[in-house]
């Protein structure tokens, strides 16, 4: 399951990071008249039962639905729209350098390729997840390394010093970890202000997540360390004069870090989560810019339920992307403790 897990994570990632290339349309490209369109099929076989080794779609036409009246779209199966891949389309820029136009999928023009449908503005929902996985990902790993960083380094001097500084650390520890979390993100979010650029509540929500997710880290680092300071290598470096500071980091620290790399992945699900909820309730992440949260928010209605069901698709990927997460922080865990599995 952890191999599966890490397959998973690197595939995602790979798809989010070039997320521009494997992107049909620009995440912010609307067509109010293809507005609510649902998921559109790719086709091998025309009417005639022919194959065709180049996909197609067909165009979309919209209609009235005699019975309950609503607007609909049909295929309209007079003309096909093959697939192009690896095709020129819309200009974009890569790692802010490189500047192209190659795709992975484009259709020819004229025809629409909508393989999980449009928003109530016409976006391509497939090209929205993908951008939008980039910062639901940048937040949630960002500040799963910030507090680990920082729980890593509190936790080994904790855990090493003892006496005073150790119950000074955890009576803080303590008092941080007796707050619920979420109510807590979500005060510290709404305590942002409104007029700030989307890129300064991307960082300040990072940083948020971080100052309040490192106590866990920094207690089950202090666990181990507890145990390596009674080592004998931590005694003869101790007997021979060392420095304390030499002794942490050199020594002490990284003889934890695959717990501290366990401790982080297995973090990282909850701040992911975290970061989609605030975003749900509109607390997180601002227009224009997206996240897989905030394309959720038109899940909060029951005509979405009914009607345009695949604007949920963006809460598959946070469900398999922490299902991954976890299946690797569990492997990493039994790797580096194999003790822990009994």
């Amino acid at each position: 399951m952890a191999r599966l897990g890490g397959v998973l994570l690197i595939a995602l990632f790979a798809i989010v990071i070039f997320a521009p290339f494997f992107a049909p349309y620009p995440s912010d490209q609307g067509n109010l008249r293809h507005s609510y369109t649902p998921p559109q099929r790719v086709h091998f076989f025309d009417d005639n039962g022919r194959f065709h080794l180049r996909p197609f779609t067909y165009g979309l036409v919209k209609q009235t639905d005699p019975v309950t009246l609503q607007m609909r779209y049909v295929e309209d199966r007079s003309i096909r729209y093959p697939l192009r891949f690896f095709a020129r389309g819309w200009t974009y820029t890569l790692f802010g350098v490189i500047r192209t136009d190659l795709h992975f999928i484009q259709v020819v023009d004229g025809g629409t390729l909508y393989l999980f449908g449009t928003d109530q503005h016409g976006r391509d929902l497939l090209s929205r997840v993908l951008f939008g996985g980039r910062l639901t990902l940048l937040i949630a790993i960002g500040a799963g390394l910030l507090s680990g960083l920082f729980g890593a380094v509190v936790g080994t001097i904790s855990g090493y010093l003892s006496g005073v500084t150790d119950a000074v650390i955890q009576r803080i520890i303590e008092v941080l970890l007796c707050f619920p979390a979420l109510p807590l993100w979500m005060a510290l979010s709404a305590a942002l202000p409104r007029d700030w650029e989307p890129i300064q509540t991307i960082y300040a929500i990072t940083l948020i997540f971080a100052l309040l997710g490192w106590p866990g880290i920094a207690r089950e680092v202090r666990g181990k360390v507890l145990a390596f300071r009674e080592e004998e290598y931590v005694t003869a470096a101790r007997a021979i004069g060392a420095k304390t500071s030499r002794i942490v980091f050199r020594h002490v620290l990284p003889q934890a870090l695959s717990h501290i790399i366990v401790s982080v992945t297995m973090a990282v699900p909850g701040l992911m989560i975290g970061e989609s909820t605030l975003s749900f309730l509109g607390l997180g992440v601002q227009p224009p810019m997206a996240t897989w949260g905030s394309l959720l928010q038109k899940g909060q209605n029951l005509q979405t339920l009914a009607q345009q069901q695949w604007l949920l698709i963006p809460g598959l990927f946070i469900m398999i992307t922490v299902l991954a997460l976890s299946f690797l922080g569990d492997g990493l865990r039994d790797a580096a403790d194999p003790f822990s599995r009994h």
